[in-house]
């Protein structure tokens, strides 16, 4: 199996950082990259037969598809900011022409696309805010692109989580198909940490360990999740942001909790102020 760490790597000509593809990745649906542009600079982009989610996570910049124009959109410089974010929804046969405004951080999500859904801007005001979880599991999430939403494959949602809170837990996994509990969705992580020079944590495993790794994730890395559980601790220091894609053959989050711990969801679970 390839690795499930992707280090963030030198910009290319482009700009970019990461590249997650489904060949790389040995699975069928989620691709995910990275650009760094400086301002001025321009990226062109095809979604071939994929749609695509590209997502704001710091900067400004206009983008321009064969049927629409979104100019100046973006707000905060950094993901830290706790604010939501701008996207563009993307389908597929289409070209989109970024140009950045500001230093610009911006993910491209992308799976397999094959309605006729038309190109949209999401603004911060269509992004769903919510908390969860309590005590030293709580996290705040932005909700981009959910299963509420129109698209044909993609998901993508983005988690805050203070130093020393775990996330993305109690641990639970979504790799069934054809259950009724249970939907296969793939999943990129890619994470930003606060001060840059810290790391987080990350273990992907099965309940019968078949796959159990645990990662030091620094900034800018993604940890691909083929199948298993995949919880992520911060530690004292370093407040964690994560962008997730999912997307599999049905466009739905079901999942199933560890039974180990989901006692955690419960009112025995210690809550300290």
């Amino acid at each position: 199996m390839p690795s499930l760490l992707a280090k963030c790597q030198q910009p290319n000509a482009q700009g970019r950082i990461q590249h997650v593809t489904p060949e790389n990745a040995n699975w069928r649906f989620v691709g995910f990259d990275v650009y760094h542009l400086k301002a001025g600079q321009s990226l062109p982009l095809e979604s071939g037969n994929k749609e695509l989610c590209l997502v704001l996570v710091a900067g400004i910049a206009s983008l321009t598809t064969l049927r629409a124009q979104y100019p100046s959109i973006g707000k905060r410089m950094s993901p830290f900011e706790r604010t939501p974010p701008y996207a563009v929804y993307v389908p597929h046969h289409d070209k989109i022409e970024v140009r950045a405004e500001s230093a610009l951080e911006l993910a491209v999500c992308s799976a397999p696309g094959n309605g006729h859904l038309p190109s949209r801007l999401i603004t911060p005001a269509e992004v769903g805010v919510e908390y969860r979880g309590k005590g030293r599991n709580q996290r705040l999430v932005h909700n981009i692109l959910p299963d509420s939403e129109p698209a044909n494959s993609l998901l993508v949602v983005e988690v805050y989580t203070d130093e020393g809170n775990t996330s993305s837990y109690p641990s639970h996994k979504h790799d069934q198909e054809d259950s009724p509990n249970e939907t296969y969705l793939e999943e990129t992580y890619y994470h930003r940490i606060q001060p840059e020079q810290g790391f987080c944590m990350q273990r992907v495993y099965t309940d019968d360990r078949s796959l159990d790794e645990c990662m030091s994730v620094y900034n800018r890395d993604v940890v691909k999740v083929p199948r298993g559980y995949h919880p992520v601790a911060t530690l004292a220091g370093y407040d964690s942001y994560y962008l997730n894609v999912m997307a599999g053959p049905v466009r739905r989050w079901k999942f199933t909790w560890e039974k180990d711990h989901a006692w955690i969801n419960t009112d025995s679970y210690p809550v300290t102020q």
